[in-house]
């Protein structure tokens, strides 16, 4: 059975204090496959590869690649025997060339003297075999977040990688780059590369994959042959039910004789005369396309850029929120589309992250009262069901859905009225979105307002009451929710602004 097989994962456990991540896990990869790798967020698909690359040692269970048997492996290892892991996060060295950060830790010497221009010249035929272009000379920092992920990809093959492990490899990327991207990945099939593929968007996985294997809860559940499974069949396969609405129902209480919001002719951050109202109870979506400007209100209104004109009036009173610390004391919160870079504080605890925007409130001569900084937690922990085993978890552990909790229970917390989702349930999965779509329904129906920016057709009319489109960072239109209609948003998002 192993000759089929490059990669092979047996019967994997992988223990933590109080903690399976993974309990009996099966994975197995053939010569020249894509093979689709889904679960939620916290299944344990992170878990699992880490133990290819030797970042996680696995409790039980065995590891063999082609055919050879190892109980645990180490990152020598896997490199050695031709396992390379395309990160989210990048190892990338910005102010070193392209060339620099193909050789990183291994550069081409002459005598004792690096040599730049064969690390070029070399670099320059390994981007070439990829059919992408990039200068080998420019420095890193000036690339797209699409380049840096060619030049992750480049060294790996370079470095004879057989098993190319992609974990969320379209996350950070616009559209033009994702299908650059894909094109990498087919060249690399042709090659004879077997790649296991991690993405939440079920769309890649079938156009991508060969099988398609589900884990949930950390065990293995099934493996499918992509083209005769069905979208409906993986959702329930990943979360244990069938989910017959996407969108849960939402009981409208919109006061539309309550405007919390207003933008009156707002110049600034690029934008330009932007006029908009919220009302309370309502989620007002943001649409159009990458650098249309949705994000830049955000920042205006959140104090993180400066109005330059115009008029920005908050539950009846004019505001210039000139930092977030002023945005949030008036009761504005952002859940920013990088929540690991912008939105939490991933190295400390739930606890903390939860009270954080409150310590001023919940101490006494610089000395915080921690029962009062317990209960805060455990409330809001219980409230969005936090999953976790402890309040004292740091946050950089927790998934992506549990993470995005996080940011909204500290929010909750500090008694914000106005919340800005900044693409609430990127990178989170199917059973995740539906629990982070119910909170927002909760709190509309509470009386809080929504302003909800979102790339996802879908989501932008399954969740907005009403969607504004910005395009060339100007407004270009409105639809009210009989109206919507993804080729009229297209439309709009699309317009070239009458002058």
């Amino acid at each position: 059975m192993s000759e089929d097989y490059v990669l092979e994962l047996e019967h994997i456990r992988k223990e933590y204090p109080g903690v399976v991540a993974l309990k009996d896990v099966t994975l197995r990869l053939r010569r020249g496959e894509v093979l689709g790798f889904i679960g939620e967020n916290g299944a344990g698909k992170s878990t699992l590869i880490k133990t290819c690359s030797g970042a996680v040692i696995p409790t039980s269970g065995k590891i063999r690649i082609n055919g050879k048997e190892f109980s645990q492996m180490t990152p020598q290892l896997a490199a050695e025997n031709g396992i390379a892991i395309i990160y989210q996060e990048f190892n990338n060295v910005g102010e070193l060339s392209a060339a620099e950060n193909l050789f990183l830790g291994r550069p081409i010497r002459k005598g004792i003297m690096i040599d730049r221009k064969a690390m070029e010249e070399e670099a320059a035929k390994a981007f070439a075999q990829l059919n992408i272009k990039i200068d080998p000379k420019e420095l890193v920092k000036n690339l797209t977040v699409g380049y840096q992920q060619m030049i992750e990809i480049a060294k790996a093959i370079q470095q004879n990688a057989q098993v190319l492990i992609m974990d969320e490899p379209s996350a950070p990327l616009t559209s033009a780059e994702v299908e650059s991207m894909f094109a990498v990945v087919e060249l690399l099939r042709k090659k004879g590369v077997s790649i296991i593929y991690i993405s939440h968007r079920l769309e890649e996985i079938f156009r991508l994959s060969d099988r398609i294997e589900v884990i949930r809860d950390g065990e293995y559940v099934d493996t499918l042959i992509t083209k005769k499974a069905t979208v409906d069949e993986l959702i329930k396969l990943m979360v244990g039910r069938e989910m017959t609405q996407k969108y849960p129902p939402r009981n409208s209480n919109i006061d539309y004789n309550d405007v919390i919001l207003e933008m009156k002719n707002v110049y600034g951050n690029g934008n330009k005369d932007i006029s908009l109202k919220l009302h309370r109870g309502e989620v007002l979506g943001l649409g159009g396309l990458v650098g249309a400007g949705r994000t830049e209100v955000a920042e205006l209104l959140f104090g993180a850029a400066k109005k330059e004109s115009g008029q920005i009036i908050y539950k009846g009173k004019e505001i210039n929120p000139k930092s977030p610390r002023e945005a949030i004391d008036l009761g504005i919160a952002l859940v920013p589309e990088d929540r690991k870079r912008h939105g939490a504080l991933l190295g400390s605890s739930i606890k903390h992250n939860i009270n954080m925007p409150i310590y001023k409130r919940i101490s006494s001569a610089s000395v915080i009262h921690t029962k009062v900084e317990n209960n805060t937690a455990q409330k809001y922990r219980e409230e969005i069901l936090i999953k976790t085993p402890t309040l004292d978890q740091k946050v950089k552990n927790l998934s992506g859905g549990n993470q995005q909790k996080v940011i909204l229970g500290k929010w909750l917390a500090a008694g914000a009225d106005l919340i800005i989702f900044d693409e609430p349930t990127r990178g989170i999965d199917v059973g995740a979105k539906y629990e982070i779509y119910k909170l927002m329904n909760d709190l509309v129906e509470q009386g809080k307002s929504i302003l909800m920016i979102s790339s996802e057709m879908e989501e932008l009319m399954g969740m907005s009451d009403r969607i504004i489109v910005l395009a060339e960072r100007e407004i270009t239109g409105e639809l009210q929710k009989e109206e919507f209609n993804s080729e009229k948003i297209m439309e709009y998002a699309s317009a070239i602004v009458d002058k």
